[in-house]
């Protein structure tokens, strides 16, 4: 890399990075009852003069449900870009593709089969995943022309098939806790636990690792397969470990957060705009954005209701569906 490049790459990590950063104080402050950043930031070096309701608050409630947040946005974000580059479509993302939903259907079998958490109700939250982004993908190749608008119908189509799999499922069974699962879908975060944290930071992390060495085959494949395996590429090596990678990803977010619709569409493209189409650049600058992102579309859950809060995926649905909207007309022009 080159020195401009390497300039662009450091400014691409630091301005989310302090914005991820700030998102991360304000997250763990704000609540039903507001702490200083002073009394926080003693509570988290484990002070012996620190108050112990405040640690108590910060260590159990707060900081389990920021970091959730922020290693969620972060997999959607990236998941999005890769879905954007790899079937080259601009409005690609988890939620519009049917993923995030084939997720979810995935997941509430392994309840309904009497499995809890990791691994089980992951893997098949993962087979639904992918059975769910092989049906798009199929029903899209049927037809050559206008395959981009093939892409998307077959995704809202699959999506509301799995939508109406899961309403179904809720119906049938008795079990209070599956009946409050519709809350759960709507992207929930309110009910996040410490131990979370750690498994979804012994899960996504490698997954993110294992994507940013592909950043210079998705930029070959952006000039078409052809070009790219002319480069070195072996295009389909490289799309079936990418794909597979990221549809386990998505599963394991869908299994702790529920529905979370179009952070993996805002995000890449603001990252887009400003850092340009170079996925050495837009990989980091996705995670870490996409973590700031959802931190602080949660922020907005827990703070704009007069009472209680809302779900988080309502927040990015109202910020994300104009923006879908708009980047779907912009790309039939």
């Amino acid at each position: 890399m080159n020195g401009a490049v390497i300039k662009r790459m450091q400014a691409a990590i630091v301005l989310p990075s302090i914005i991820l950063l700030a998102g991360l104080l304000l997250g763990i402050c704000t609540g039903s009852t507001p702490q200083s950043i002073g009394d926080v930031l003693a509570a988290l070096a484990g002070h012996g003069d620190a108050d112990p309701t405040v640690a108590s608050i910060v260590w159990r409630i707060r900081l389990p449900r920021v970091a959730v947040a922020g290693l969620v946005g972060a997999s959607l974000s990236l998941a999005g870009l890769v879905f954007q580059n790899l079937l080259r479509n601009p409005i690609a993302e988890p939620y519009v593709l049917g993923v995030s939903g084939g997720a979810a259907v995935g997941a509430i079998l392994g309840m309904l089969l009497g499995f809890a958490g990791f691994p089980w109700v992951t893997f098949l939250a993962f087979a639904g995943s992918m059975a769910t982004l092989f049906l798009v993908l199929t029903v899209a190749a049927w037809r050559s022309a206008g395959k981009q608008d093939t892409l998307i119908l077959a995704g809202v189509m699959i999506n509301a098939f799995c939508s109406s799999i899961i309403m179904f499922l809720v119906s049938l069974t008795q079990d209070s806790r599956l009946r409050n699962v519709l809350f759960w879908l709507m992207g929930d975060l309110s009910s996040v636990e410490i131990d979370q944290i750690w498994l979804l930071s012994f899960v996504l992390p490698p997954c993110f690792m294992l994507l940013l060495p592909f950043a210079r085959s998705m930029n070959l494949l952006l000039m078409g397969e052809e070009m790219a395996a002319n480069m070195g590429v072996n295009v389909r090596l490289t799309s079936l470990v990418v794909l597979a990678v990221t549809s386990f990803m998505v599963s394991a977010t869908v299994c702790h957060s529920g529905l979370l619709g179009f952070v993996g569409l805002v995000v890449p493209h603001l990252c887009r705009m400003l850092w340009g189409p170079d996925n050495r650049l837009l990989m980091p600058s996705c995670i870490l954005g996409g973590a700031a992102y959802l931190i602080f579309c949660d922020l907005l859950a827990r703070t704009l209701p007069a009472h209680g809060e809302m779900p988080v995926g309502i927040v990015t649905a109202i910020i994300g569906a104009p923006l879908f909207l708009f980047f779907l007309v912009r790309s039939r022009r």
